[in-house]
């Protein structure tokens, strides 16, 4: 009798009741209202991004490893292991619950203002407000600090002028978190997307997350109060908090994609016959499935190990440089060697490998690219910086 993937590894023990339990949840939300549309929405790139941001808020998956306000408040592992059944159905759906949960509502939750956090944090837990997050430029990417957007005093007004790039969620949100230097250190402000000059278009003709909604953001005279700044945080430390948190999610969900793409792989060689007998029974099949399942296991396995010290408080940024570095390239590779045992089939959205694939793309560089990772590792193992 077969075993299936979690049996190999023997993962559920690995989690708790009301972990499993509510994985089962988001999968079945998942079965039930992405896996019956996701391919038609990628390929026509529109996806009901509000439509299912209400009901991801009513599933509770919005800001769930957040306190109060709203949020479940429930564990990183939890959490990650959400993200994982995401993104076993689209990584675009994934993007959407960790650029609301852990860039958006982490930023306003951490750094923002007691008036801030009740005025947006209940809507957007219960998907009636979408949020994004404005960090990305299009010259400044693994180095936010070049950022050229600027936030200038006038009065007690702030004004904020510039540009930031592949902003998901963008066109569709409410409330904006936008990053921008000030004449002391880069600051953050929560802009509602209604406030006069700024515009969020969105980018077209993409070959990856087409089920995602992507946009640039245009801030021209954009004049705020004084209270829309995040109070609690001065530079960098802001943003780069909040892109550990999206990390974080992103080392369970590289896994959901790699396990969809694999639990194909797998199907497919059984059904199909070659040479009088069936794909999964030569040696050459077997080999590739035995070395992915490996792979996905090892990720797996190191994802959980991360929930675990993430829950207690202890993990490092380096540690999920780690986990992101490691589970993206894996969850890459498996995909595209599960292409090779779909052939031709592999190419066509009848099944979600060859989307999983281009949607990974993206994933393996977004919220740092593997390079940085490599050198934030690479530090952290000799002590010294090579950036620059």
């Amino acid at each position: 009798m077969p075993q299936s993937l979690e049996q190999l590894f023997a993962l559920d023990g690995l989690i708790q009741d009301d972990e499993r339990e509510i994985a089962k949840a988001v999968r079945h939300f998942v079965d039930e209202r992405v896996r019956p549309h996701i391919a038609e929405w990628f390929d026509t790139g529109e996806v009901p991004a509000r439509e299912l941001t209400k009901e991801l808020g009513e599933l509770g998956v919005l800001g769930m490893h957040l306190d109060g306000y709203g949020c479940a408040g429930l564990s990183a592992t939890t959490y990650g292991l959400a993200c994982q059944e995401l993104e076993a159905g689209d990584s675009g759906i994934r993007s959407l619950v960790s650029v609301q949960g852990s860039l958006a509502m982490y930023s306003i939750h951490a750094y923002g203002s007691e008036e801030q956090k009740q005025e947006w944090l209940p809507r957007m837990a219960a998907g009636d407000a979408i949020g994004c997050f404005g960090l990305t430029e299009p010259d400044f990417g693994s180095n936010p600090g070049g950022m050229r957007t600027r936030a200038k005093k006038d009065g007690e007004d702030w004004v904020l002028n510039g540009t930031k790039m592949w902003i998901t969620n963008g066109t569709v949100a409410d409330v904006a978190v936008v990053w921008a230097q000030t004449d002391e250190k880069v600051r953050g402000f929560v802009v509602p997307t209604d406030t006069p000059g700024f515009s969020a278009p969105e980018i077209k003709r993409k070959m990856s997350l087409r089920a995602s909604v992507t946009a640039e953001l245009v801030l021209e005279d954009v004049r705020l109060p004084a209270s829309a700044v995040l109070p609690e945080v001065q530079g960098l430390r802001g943003p780069l908090g909040a892109l550990s948190e999206a990390r974080f999610g992103i080392i369970f969900g590289a896994m959901g994609a790699a396990r969809d793409c694999l639990e194909t792989a797998i199907s497919y060689a059984q059904d199909r016959q070659v040479f009088d007998k069936s794909l999964a029974s030569y040696q050459l099949t077997q080999a590739k499935l035995a070395d992915m399942a490996l792979e996905l296991g090892k990720g797996q396995l190191l994802a959980l190990h991360l929930g675990r010290l993430k829950d207690s408080g202890t993990i490092t940024p380096e540690q999920v440089s780690v986990g992101k570095l490691n589970n993206t390239r894996e969850a890459i590779a498996i995909a595209r060697q599960c292409r090779t045992i779909l052939a031709a089939n592999g190419i066509t959205l009848e099944y979600p490998v060859i989307r999983h694939a281009n949607n990974l793309e993206s994933v393996l560089t977004y919220e740092g690219t593997s390079e940085v990772h490599q050198l934030v590792i690479g530090k952290a193992l000799t002590g010294a910086e090579a950036f620059r």
